[in-house]
């Protein structure tokens, strides 16, 4: 069934691309991407089973002696019960130990539920391990925790967008799954380790916990040396990595991502079980999903460093640097959750910082006054605005929507403004085949119409 949901995916591919528009095949890439987050408790090797589809991510379950090992507890305390219940139907024995990954909320707030059938289970997780919706650290934390709380709202299309429409999915997770307690339920860890490895027998279960950051500082892999499991983590999932996430992260180091995934690479696995979507069976196409991941972001290096050192413009490498086709026409690295773009962009701030390089940016025009002249420039803000309507009535959106925001500094014409960008931000929603942009565009247009707008 595994191999039959890939090919699948992939015949889907092929048949959208032919007679259709780029818009409509990049819809249909991402829809037939959703195949990936079908519902099924996947047995990975003998009592190993991983719940695929009940949330954003990946929950596992080992079977040991006389209990069992839980990899990841989801997101919400509603779809923890859900994979709890699951995997009663396969076993009975007891909740020994729970391990996260790391310390995302889709890993960890699901914790409550599996420590509260009893047995006191043992947490463990890497030293650094950091839940950012503790509520410790909230009350406390100074940050823009606010303006990241909007920006997650967007990216996952939280809230406004109707599942399986107008949210396809969301990258790496159905678009329709439960969210009651969402980030509730997390428990610290009972158990921290701050070397390389740490090595544990879990009801008779031999594992190795190994450091591995990559997407966070506090990521750790999962090894079964016995039964040759590999669980990755978010440093694998089945669509182009997330090198930058438009709800906004510190920098995610590419080297030290890209290393992580060559280590992995040298593990004798026969299964790879990812952070997200459906796991990898198979010593050959594990290892080479894993290599042509490390490859991307090793060529995401290279070529974004190049055009640096050529006296490109962060604005300018996106066209700059494209991945070659024989990466590129991967499946797991079809762009539905990362980009390209922004990670090449991301490359250059977080090596360099934000100043480009051009001095024409140290002090730029304020923001108002270089919509002033601009609208000189156009001949008049009544011309700026007619400029504005052809440019959306050409289908020419990313200019309208530029030029729109022109006019919101202004304060001119507002309402004819707004409603372009609303209608350019639906139309490129439909053109993308990234599942981040899509919920972004769309959330935002649904927010302009309800005038609940807040940058």
């Amino acid at each position: 069934m595994k191999r039959i949901c890939i090919i699948i995916c992939m015949l889907s591919l092929i048949i959208f691309s032919a007679g259709l528009g780029l818009a409509d095949q990049n819809l249909d890439k991402l829809k037939a991407h959703s195949s990936m987050f079908r519902k099924d408790v996947v047995k990975v090797a003998d009592n190993v089973y991983a719940a695929v589809g009940y949330a954003a991510s990946v929950s596992s379950m080992i079977i040991g002696n006389d209990g069992i090992i839980i990899i990841d507890t989801t997101e919400s305390l509603a779809a923890a019960e859900n994979v709890l219940a699951e995997f009663r139907k396969i076993t009975d024995k007891p909740i020994k130990a729970i391990i996260y990954t790391h310390g995302h909320r889709d890993h960890v707030s699901g914790a409550q539920v599996f420590v509260d059938e009893g047995g006191n289970p043992a947490i463990y997780g890497r030293h650094n391990l950091f839940f950012g919706l503790d509520t410790k650290l909230v009350g406390t934390k100074i940050g823009p925790f606010q303006s990241l709380q909007r920006r997650t709202v967007r990216q996952f299309g939280i809230k406004w967008l109707k599942p399986n429409t107008e949210r396809v999915n969301i990258g790496l997770g159905p678009a329709e799954r439960p969210l009651k307690g969402m980030g509730k339920g997390f428990v610290p860890p009972t158990e921290r380790f701050d070397g390389e490895i740490m090595k544990l027998n879990i009801a008779g279960v031999a594992l190795e916990l190994h450091d591995s950051p990559g997407e966070t500082d506090d990521a750790l892999c999962v090894w079964m040396p016995k039964e040759k499991v590999l669980f990755s983590g978010d440093q694998f999932y089945q669509a182009f990595p997330n090198l930058y996430a438009i709800r906004g992260t510190k920098y995610r180091d590419f080297n030290i991502w890209a290393n992580t995934l060559d280590t992995m690479t040298r593990f004798p696995m026969n299964a790879l079980v990812c952070g997200h979507t459906r796991p990898i069976i198979g010593h050959d196409k594990a290892v080479q999903a894993l290599k042509d991941y490390r490859d991307a972001i090793r060529y995401i290096i290279t070529k974004t460093a190049e055009g640096m050192n050529k006296g490109l413009y962060i604005d300018e490498l996106p066209e700059y640097v494209q991945l070659p086709a024989n990466l590129a026409n991967k499946y797991y690295l079809q762009e539905f959750y990362g980009s390209v773009a922004w990670s090449a962009k991301a490359y250059a701030v977080g090596e360099l910082g934000w100043f480009d390089g051009n001095p024409t940016n140290l002090f730029p025009t304020p923001p108002r006054e270089k919509a002033e002249r601009m609208a000189k420039l156009a001949g008049g803000k009544d011309n700026l605005v007619k400029k504005m309507l052809t440019a959306s009535a050409e289908g020419d959106h990313q200019w309208a929507m530029e030029l729109a925001d022109i006019l919101f500094t202004l304060g001119t014409d507002t309402q004819k403004a707004e409603q372009v960008k609303i209608t350019s931000l639906r139309a490129l929603a439909d053109q993308q085949i990234n599942a981040c942009a899509r919920n972004y565009y769309l959330t935002y247009a649904k927010e302009l119409e309800a005038g609940k707008v807040n940058r």
